[in-house]
């Protein structure tokens, strides 16, 4: 029923050596489809052990992708060869890759060269983008424009609403973490009620950001339902229904 668009299940240190508790979790909680998401080619192949627990309840795809914050040689040096080279079938998408100044700005050059090349691929597979934003609102915006970019997700969306309305009008969809369900979320909350449904999808970000009630713990996949929850109450919809609405949306951004 439930999909999370955006997990770091490489991360999830209490669950590496114990990979069936989580998935028995995710089945508890009707979580039947996640995408590992990659932000080093490094983590590849461990984020692959997890995409083979795939069953007829649990679906495991992947991206692949550099997070914006890796070093400055990396993101330099990444071409859209690497990507075709590690492109298959479980490969759901390319990413998290974007614009982030919050942590270092000193390395604006390399991240939209690293940005650039992951669009690039995205239209050369045919297959969508996952773009992280921080301190980086109108680069992250213009390189879009100039890229031409149309298929991805604005991932962890926390942006207002001209942001989103920019990025719904070239084609994105947003999607919203466990930051929705927060008290002081109230400008966010505003801007989500005005997107549409169908452009909409729910993550987790594990293991940050865990949603109303398990807030202050390490965050899961198992704990998207929370934020379809919190979405739901926004547009009027019982969970189950917001699952199922944002699963289909996801759907539909495969399959462009």
């Amino acid at each position: 029923m439930y999909t999370d668009t955006h997990a770091h299940l490489t991360y999830l240190d209490a669950y590496q050596n114990n990979k069936s508790a989580l998935l028995a979790n995710l089945k508890q909680m009707q979580v039947g489809r996640i995408m590992a998401v990659c932000c080093e080619f490094g983590e590849i192949d461990d984020i692959k052990d997890w995409v083979k627990l795939s069953d007829d309840d649990i679906n495991i795809g992947m991206s692949i992708g550099l997070h914006p914050c890796q070093d400055k040689a990396i993101l330099k040096a990444v071409s859209v060869d690497d990507f075709v080279r590690l492109n298959d079938d479980k490969v759901w998408a390319f990413g998290e890759t974007g614009l982030d100044y919050h942590w270092d700005d000193s390395k604006k050059t390399e991240q939209k060269h690293s940005f650039a090349t992951h669009i690039h691929a995205s239209q050369s597979l045919n297959k969508p983008i996952i773009v992280h934003t921080r301190a980086a609102y109108h680069d992250t915006l213009d390189l879009l424009k100039a890229e031409k970019c149309e298929h991805g997700i604005i991932h962890c969306f926390t942006e207002d609403y001209a942001f989103a309305k920019t990025a719904l009008d070239m084609g994105l969809y947003i999607s919203f973490s466990g930051i929705i369900s927060f008290k002081k979320s109230i400008e966010l909350q505003k801007t989500a009620k005005k997107l549409p449904l169908d452009r909409i999808l729910i993550e987790t970000d594990s293991p940050y950001l865990a949603p109303v009630p398990k807030r202050g713990q390490d965050n899961e996949p198992s704990f998207v339902p929370y934020v379809a929850k919190a979405l739901a109450d926004i547009f009027g919809k019982t969970p189950e229904q917001m699952g199922q609405i944002t699963s289909q949306n996801f759907d539909e951004l495969l399959n462009q």
